[in-house]
């Protein structure tokens, strides 16, 4: 299993989450905050390397097409390196960047292009920035559907759908959990 980020990456990322609000804003589950800390924990059960651990943490830093909240804007990423580490932050980046609805129903297929909704550009990462954005996305979805057994049961269906595009990308430890929380059990007899 790889190791863990160096604990004093992770507390600086912490105090500057915390410096810039992260936990004060509202967030699925409690605050952002806690948000973060439980996707970079999924990210470390699933035996993911630091960095990735790292932009797990920070991926809401620049918001999301899903979640417009940005606690730092795109002319302070050098502020996020500082921070994190370049390879980190460029995950954060990545991740932020994704205009979902474009990328992600082809994502996993060769030579598929990756949205940026902050330039209006398309361009196709390298392998393991796009397995290292599937997995974040996994470990992203999976803790809102741990939370909120309403969004679950209504977007379960889609998000199985979406881990099964991403299959090829994600780590098996992250399809298995994302097998075991988004398909439905069946119901008990009567």
């Amino acid at each position: 299993m790889p190791a863990a980020p160096p604990p004093a990456a992770a507390d600086r990322a912490v105090t500057f989450l915390r410096h810039l609000g992260a936990a004060r804003i509202a967030h699925p589950g409690g605050t952002l905050l806690a948000h973060l800390q439980r996707v970079r924990a999924r990210l470390a059960a699933w035996g993911a390397r630091p960095e990735l651990q790292l932009a797990g943490l920070c991926h809401a830093f620049y918001g999301t097409d899903g979640f417009p909240v940005t606690l730092l804007p795109l002319g302070r990423r050098g502020e996020l390196v500082a921070v994190i580490g370049a390879e980190a932050e460029a995950i954060v980046y990545l991740y932020a960047s994704c205009d979902r609805k474009a990328t992600c129903p082809a994502l996993a297929d060769p030579g598929a292009a990756f949205h940026d909704r902050f330039t209006g550009r398309t361009h196709s990462p390298e392998p393991r920035l796009l397995r290292d954005f599937a997995e974040l996305s996994a470990a992203n979805e999976l803790d809102l559907a741990r939370r909120d057994p309403v969004l679950r049961e209504r977007r379960g269906p889609e998000l199985l759908a979406l881990f099964t595009r991403f299959r090829p990308l994600l780590s098996r430890p992250a399809w298995l959990d994302g097998r075991a929380v988004l398909t439905p059990s069946p119901l008990a007899p009567d």
